[in-house]
């Protein structure tokens, strides 16, 4: 669900604003949405990719210190957990 948001921004700003908006064929609210989405999902691209270096880097460290057991008390991986049932 979406949710409004207010923001101030100076005459010429928002002018300025408005014309990208319209060049786009866009609502001032639609730029201003678009261009915050781009820039969170930009940031959490370089976030994935920064996670993604580091543990290419040191998964041979993490291998060693936490071993195959990285989910204590789940069965191993491919292996259902088997749980009893009461016979009918």
């Amino acid at each position: 669900m979406a949710k409004q948001t207010n923001i101030r921004l100076d005459d010429a700003v928002k002018a300025a604003a408005e014309d990208r908006a319209k060049r786009r064929g866009l609502t001032l609210q639609g730029y201003v949405a678009d261009l915050i989405e781009a820039d969170v999902n930009q940031a959490r691209a370089a976030f994935m990719a920064g996670a993604a270096t580091f543990l290419a880097q040191y998964s041979e460290e993490f291998e060693a210190e936490v071993g195959e057991d990285r989910y204590p008390g789940l069965p191993p991986e491919g292996q259902a957990e088997s749980t009893p049932r009461d016979a009918a």
